[in-house]
């Protein structure tokens, strides 16, 4: 199967084995029949997605994980469109954003703190005021006058996204804590977990224009360090902390 779909303002066309990621895309379906750059996808694209993710659950020490042919064309899709996208001044990040009143917020952590957990409070705090972008795997355009972020179909067990997009206005580093705090920090201190979170192309090319746009991105919004316990008053503080600063 082979359709085209606009994630981030690109044009991709995308050429599958199965149906399953063209019913995932569909949001995102353009009418045009012009395309920016095209992935294709193997039945060896998919063992590779089964084999690394029976690596990765070996290396958690978690049973392996038994994934359908469909949803590993999935990751083959969204990995082979990963390595293309920094040509076009795009991320894919591995975070939970959120946006409000126009402007956007990006959650990154290492797996299991509570991203989701966090941008759930805040939809419970603001109530429609809050709109989810995505929920695990969303796009940012970093450009010279700012970031975007952008809403994908890739968006977590929860399946929480929006095809829209928004101007990144801040990233915040969550970290579990008992007593909740939140402080503004710098680039050099964002920057290990901003690369640790950012999707690592396998070209050198690729690789060295994806530095680039992240030491961009860390200098184009507010960045942020926040400790937070799993209760409301904590996407309170964040949310009055990085709206205080704008």
């Amino acid at each position: 199967m082979t359709d085209i779909y606009r994630f981030a303002d690109v044009d991709i066309r995308i050429s599958s084995v199965h149906e399953k990621v063209h019913r995932l895309c569909e949001d995102y379906r353009t009418d045009g029949g012009t395309y920016d750059f095209a992935v294709e996808t193997t039945p060896e694209d998919i063992e590779y997605e089964r084999e690394r993710s029976a690596r990765t659950d070996e290396l958690e020490g978690i049973p392996v994980r038994s994934f359908s042919d469909g949803y590993l064309e999935e990751l083959a899709v969204y990995r082979k469109m990963a390595e293309i996208l920094p040509d076009y001044d795009t991320l894919l990040m591995h975070g939970s954003a959120v946006a409000v009143d126009g402007a956007a917020y990006l959650f990154i952590a290492k797996s299991g703190t509570g991203k989701s957990t966090h941008t759930r409070l805040w939809r419970e705090l603001l109530k429609e005021k809050a709109v989810m972008i995505n929920d695990d795997k969303p796009l940012v355009r970093v450009t010279e006058g700012g970031a975007v972020i952008y809403g994908t179909p890739w968006d977590g067990k929860h399946r929480l996204s929006t095809n829209t997009a928004c101007p990144l206005a801040a990233v915040c580093i969550l970290e579990r804590a008992k007593d909740n705090h939140i402080r503004q920090i710098d680039r050099s201190e964002a920057l290990p977990m901003l690369l640790q979170q950012t999707y690592r192309p396998e070209g050198i090319p690729a690789l060295t224009r994806m530095l680039e746009l992240t030491e961009k991105l860390a200098a184009s919004v507010r960045l942020y360090r926040l400790g937070c316990n799993m209760d409301i008053s904590a996407a309170k503080l964040s949310y009055e902390a990085m709206r205080k600063d704008e």
